[in-house]
């Protein structure tokens, strides 16, 4: 006698199930089927947890925005010259992308084919302004290099942190691996944008 398989995913396993096929398909190219096999259980199942792949894609998403919003509440973005609170949130913002490496993969791959997609880039948008003004803001305070243009260099930056996340794979899941690519991304930016005395 066999047993029917119980369905034993939680919204959160569900949710790791299914950023793994966007990534992998594309949201685009996920459907509610592909999602049912990647899981193991049914399509009504999955309705049980959300409504639908736009939920679990706007879940998904939050998460990444969240962690990257926390960033800049923390005192080390909010207090201090703003060359530091730069390089802190460049440092955390590496940190979170690591940390979070598949949801945050997700959301720079959205498009802005449906209303979660354009809320996860208007978010971005507002993420990397307030990154943005805080390097104008050291630049008006002499802290960086004046041959460079502030906008080529936000766009430098905000390039090499998010390019990670088409290369970065762990080998061991250890705080020193994380630590060494963190420091290699504030090193390399940084000691080629402060002005040096």
């Amino acid at each position: 006698m066999t047993t029917a398989k119980r369905d034993t995913y939680t919204p959160e396993t569900l949710l790791t199930v299914a950023v793994r096929v966007f990534n992998e398909r594309g949201y685009d190219g996920t459907s509610m089927e592909h999602l049912s096999k990647a899981a193991g259980i049914s399509k009504s199942s999955i309705y049980h947890h959300v409504a639908g792949k736009e939920e679990l894609l706007r879940r998904a998403v939050s998460r990444a925005i969240d962690g990257l919003f926390a960033v800049l509440d923390e005192p080390g973005a909010t207090r201090g010259r703003p060359i530091e609170r730069v390089e802190y949130v460049t440092r955390r913002t590496v940190e979170v992308l690591m940390a979070e490496l598949p949801y945050v993969t997700l959301l720079l791959r959205v498009r802005g084919n449906t209303k979660t997609e354009r809320w996860a880039m208007e978010r971005r948008r507002e993420f990397d302004q307030r990154v943005s003004d805080l390097l104008k803001a050291a630049a008006a305070d002499g802290d960086l290099r004046t041959d460079i243009d502030i906008r080529l260099a936000t766009r430098l930056l905000f390039g090499m942190v998010n390019s990670l996340v088409e290369w970065y794979r762990p080998q061991r899941e250890s705080e020193a691996e994380r630590a060494q690519v963190t420091e290699a991304v504030v090193h390399l930016a940084f000691d080629g944008l402060r002005t040096h005395p």
